[in-house]
């Protein structure tokens, strides 16, 4: 089979054998925002046409190519959700040399009814089930929408979304911060503790936000070391507000510097970390067309 995450901005593909090991793995700068409008049947023939001529039948697919912004929308579908439900619910597409699915992203509601989503991420999950211990985890998926999933035997329950390098972002790039800090250099550990830190005082994060341009304003701060503090402070109100009392063991999955930020972060907090790469959306790929057999 052929597994694929196919993100806003990147597309990642591996070939899977029958055992679910890794026989070949492609990944371009190739998201659905790169695509015209009735091109995806083309662009995906150009990325994995060798794979589908040489023998290959089955595509499952995840991640924002499933959206309403992407190749066709699959709905999300409610929690609690294991595999075999997200088999049961996978949306087909048109595609003349192979049978193409799309998963669907998943979807709940927090503690006052507001709606949750994810897409991409719930195939990530299911990729490192086999590293959770039996019982109730706590798996976080960083990005610009990190995802805090609780999971249960191979359930995802629910989850909470918070908007942290979203945030970042456009604090960093377009607010009086963005005069303050030099995003190009490099992390500063000691202005990120601070950051960290600072997010446990009293005030709150529209407060400490402000504060960090007087501290700027009064030397407390230099311009190299703006960027990881505001990068350590809102991570640090993102664990505080988000980490569930009594929490030990956190298990994250992505790549890239993030990863690190956040395992710092819950460091801080007092909360050890297991960090589980990208090639969890192939495992989770796997899991969801293994299942397709007992959800039919």
């Amino acid at each position: 089979m052929i597994g694929i995450d196919w993100g806003t901005s990147s597309f990642r593909a591996w070939r899977i054998e029958a055992d679910g090991s890794i026989a070949d793995r492609i990944s371009a700068p190739r998201g659905i925002l790169t695509v015209e409008p009735g091109a995806f049947p083309t662009v995906l023939d150009e990325m994995i046409g060798p794979w589908l001529r040489a023998g290959e039948d089955l595509v499952l697919v995840c991640g924002m190519a499933g959206s309403r912004q992407g190749w066709k929308e699959a709905a999300y579908l409610p929690c609690p959700a294991d595999a075999r439900a997200l088999a049961g619910a996978l949306t087909p597409v048109d595609f003349p040399t192979a049978r193409v699915l799309l998963v669907p992203g998943l979807s709940c509601r927090d503690e006052n009814g507001v709606p949750e989503v994810m897409r991409g991420e719930e195939t990530k999950i299911l990729g490192l089930l086999d590293r959770l211990p039996a019982g109730r985890s706590l798996v976080l998926s960083p990005g610009s929408h990190s995802k805090w999933a609780t999971v249960e035997d191979g359930t995802v329950l629910r989850f909470v979304t918070q908007f942290t390098g979203e945030a970042f972002a456009t604090l960093s790039g377009n607010t009086i911060l963005a005069r303050t800090l030099d995003r190009g250099a490099p992390e500063d550990a000691a202005a990120f503790e601070d950051g960290l830190a600072r997010a446990r005082q009293p005030g709150g994060l529209l407060h400490h936000l402000f504060g960090q341009r007087a501290r700027f304003l009064f030397g407390e701060l230099t311009e190299a070391a703006s960027a990881s503090y505001l990068s350590g402070m809102l991570l640090g109100h993102e664990v505080a507000a988000t980490l569930p009392e009594g929490t030990t063991q956190v298990v994250l999955v992505g790549d890239g510097a993030a990863m690190g930020r956040y395992a710092r972060a819950l460091r801080h907090f007092g909360v050890s970390t297991t960090e589980v790469t990208e090639d969890a959306a192939a495992a989770g790929l796997f899991r969801i067309a293994a299942s397709l057999g007992a959800a039919a």
